[in-house]
């Protein structure tokens, strides 16, 4: 018989247990809304010790919160990882990450397959921070080799491409990454927890934006970053030197496989203010109680509407790696079930000169799809990415990003798919004619 320590509880127990055990002075069984800015001592010495990172416990709302807690150890355990810091949103947990593991001077190396607000991020912002991006074909391992320099300290990538579609081959990438001593860093958006978790596979730090699939109502915006606990970064000195605010503390050496997240909380979320409120970790902490449910759902819907889609004469192809002809379909079975995802893009039969007008027309007669900059909700979503997501794009990046012209991005929602399949085909029929 097993013993009940030592059970391995799984993902739906998980999804809606872990991280929280119910309030021990009222009862409270759903995880309580601590919505307050600070915190009140016990004594100046515990005050303290806190402030020095000698203890652990609450201090203010911009560095830890017991609500944003619940949310952080429930994603950390639903992903693999030893720990997570819950951010401001996906951008935010993009940033956290990435400007406490660099310096002035370092690069990423990084998939060219992107939402387009990261490319900018990236490329531009990161500019700013005397940061250089060298972006890749991300189906070509020998390309992400050969833009490795000695000043490489991370590689990026999403595991499913925003808009195209294409599925990060991991496995390859996380041995390359550790043959430079460089970790790999994944945007799990898309896929979330429930179809791939990318540390299996190697990955060193997953984030996400939560305001995707993870909240899954469209009602609030947050981001997680997780990391594995097995990187060594005792050569990193971003992560292992003394830091200045906090007396030369050394935050590797310190705390070992927390050392990345301690600081990426302490020093960079503190200080950059990109924090999570508790009201909008407690709204992710709803829709995350139901991921695996609402998976199941989009990954069906979105199955049935791609292969209505690949067969309709109005369309001239189709990009979701969950079809048997697409190229990534080797790399969706192996890494996600088969099951890519409920986001994908596809292009409308059109010339060149007429293809944008095409999408606006396309769009403008839906009835049950919403025209917005989202994926991720319980209803179904559309966009045309060259306009919009992308738009801050040059020529030459949207075609690196695989950003065509026709190409129209749906996020499949709930809904009866019956509905679905009639607002696509009579959208379709009158933008044909």
């Amino acid at each position: 018989m097993t013993e009940p320590r030592s059970r391995r509880f799984g993902f739906d127990t998980r999804m809606l247990h872990a991280g929280h055990i119910p309030d021990a002075v009222v009862g409270a069984r759903a995880v309580p809304i601590y919505q307050t800015t600070s915190f009140v001592f016990d004594d100046a010495d515990t005050a303290a010790q806190l402030f020095e990172l000698k203890q652990y416990g609450n201090i203010y709302t911009r560095i830890g919160n017991p609500t944003t807690a619940v949310l952080e150890e429930r994603l950390a355990s639903l992903e693999g990882a030893t720990g997570a810091v819950a951010t401001a949103s996906g951008m935010a947990a993009q940033l956290v990450t990435f400007m406490t593991l660099l310096a002035p001077g370092d690069e990423i190396v990084s998939s060219s397959h992107l939402y387009g607000g990261s490319m900018t991020q990236l490329t531009h912002t990161f500019k700013k921070l005397s940061l250089t991006t060298r972006f890749v074909d991300p189906t070509r391992l020998e390309a992400w080799e050969a833009a490795i320099t000695p000043r490489t300290r991370a590689l990026y990538g999403e595991t499913v491409g925003n808009p195209r579609g294409s599925i990060l081959d991991l496995e390859p990438l996380a041995r390359l990454a550790d043959s430079h001593r460089i970790p790999l860093i994944v945007d799990n958006t898309f896929a979330t927890p429930y179809l791939c978790r990318p540390i299996e596979w190697g990955a060193t730090i997953v984030v996400h934006s939560a305001t995707k699939f993870i909240g899954g109502h469209g009602n609030s915006i947050g981001g997680i970053l997780a990391e594995s606990g097995k990187f060594d970064y005792s050569h990193f000195s971003t992560i292992a030197d003394p830091s200045p605010s906090y007396h030369d503390l050394r935050f590797y050496e310190n705390f070992g496989h927390y050392g990345f997240l301690m600081k990426a909380r302490a020093e960079t979320v503190r200080d950059t203010g990109a924090c999570l409120s508790p009201m909008n970790a407690f709204l992710l902490l709803q829709g995350l109680e139901t991921l695996s449910l609402r998976m199941e759902r989009h990954v069906a819907n979105a199955g049935a509407v791609a292969g209505f889609l690949r067969d309709h004469p109005a369309v001239a192809w189709v990009a979701y790696a969950g079809l048997p002809d697409h190229p990534d379909h080797a790399l969706a079975t192996k890494y996600l079930g088969g099951r890519p995802g409920a986001v994908f893009s596809f292009g409308l039969r059109a010339s060149a000169g007429e293809a944008r007008d095409k999408g606006r027309r396309f769009i403008e007669a839906l009835q049950l799809f919403s025209h917005l900059a989202n994926v991720g909700d319980a209803r179904s979503l559309v966009i045309h990415p060259a306009t919009t997501t992308h738009q801050q794009l040059s020529d030459a990046e949207l075609a690196a990003a695989g950003v065509a012209p026709e190409m129209i991005r749906l996020s499949i929602g709930l809904e009866t798919l019956e509905d679905l399949l009639w607002d696509l085909d009579q959208a379709l029929l009158a933008t044909s004619r």
